[in-house]
């Protein structure tokens, strides 16, 4: 009997804060609605569009429920660019483990999910349902923050890429940490409060500043003032990536978003325009026919 299943995982627009708490790393993910999908279907085990950590995600999820037999053929899509900071490898990681556990009628939780994920490079938390506080090294979620309003993001590309695991691996990290803990910490607080577009615009902008150190944007000062004067809430960084999101209310319009773009990238034209996108609740969706 033939099996199709269809798994679909969001991507990220960097983070909304990052940053470490008491030494310990964490990441409060951006899901925004851009994905990756995985299309799994009886076959001999072919794989497609899978890179290298994808391939180790199926052979460890394999491993962690004791399979070896498989015979199932996956492709991946996704929408997500790669090396920017848009959790492409998180995506399709995520995807992979919970095709392959629902090819063999099985089921991952996140946590789980997580921890293999952590296991092949420092994870985002998109697939997740809600808005999470996690540690991206270890993939423990350490606090759900709840569901938070559709804020509209422009996406800008600084340029370049950056390699998860090569950025992470840095020696000097741990020695930066503690010099903007404090930012952190009051940007993290601004989420446990009521929560409203403009305190997730202000605890975004916080941390993206506060991460300055650690992976320079040029010019993001100028760019926040800059923005902040023409109606945005804010900003938010890709904290081990190339992209920055330009925040905008709920109900800002396309057409005005549009005029916003244009507007930001001749001013700053060391700036690529990606696309707009919108702040969704984490999770993903699963059809299996």
């Amino acid at each position: 009997m033939s099996m199709r299943i269809e798994v679909k995982v969001p991507g990220s627009c960097g983070e909304l804060v990052q940053g470490t708490a008491d030494g310990v790393p964490f990441l409060v993910t951006c899901p925004v609605n851009l994905y990756t999908r995985l299309i799994l279907a009886s076959g001999e085990r072919r794989l497609a569009g899978f890179g290298s950590k994808a391939q180790m995600a199926l052979e460890r999820t394999l491993d962690y429920l004791g399979v070896k037999a498989f015979p199932f053929d996956m492709t991946l899509q996704s929408q997500l660019p790669c090396g920017k900071g848009m959790a492409s490898s998180s995506a399709d990681i995520a995807a992979v483990c919970i095709g392959a556990a629902a090819a063999l009628d099985r089921e991952l939780a996140p946590e789980e999910i997580a921890r293999i994920a952590a296991g092949i490079e420092p994870t985002d938390g998109v697939f997740f349902k809600g808005i999470v506080k996690i540690n991206h090294m270890t993939g423990e979620c350490q606090e759900h923050l709840g569901i938070f309003p559709r804020l509209r993001i422009i996406v800008l590309d600084t340029g370049g890429i950056v390699d998860t695991l090569a950025f992470h691996a840095k020696n000097d990290l741990q020695r930066l940490s503690p010099q903007h803990e404090q930012a952190t910490a009051a940007a993290l607080e601004l989420l446990r409060q009521p929560c409203t577009p403009e305190r997730i615009a202000a605890a975004a902008t916080r941390s993206a500043l506060a991460n300055q150190q650690r992976l320079e944007k040029k010019a993001l000062e100028e760019l926040v003032e800059f923005v902040l004067s023409q109606g945005a809430l804010g900003v938010n960084a890709a904290h081990s990536g190339t992209i920055l999101g330009v925040l905008f209310a709920p109900d800002t319009t396309a057409a005005e978003l549009a005029r916003q773009a244009e507007r930001i990238c001749r001013k700053y034209p060391h700036l690529q325009y990606l696309q707009t996108v919108e702040l969704i609740a984490g999770g993903y969706t699963i059809e299996k026919r």
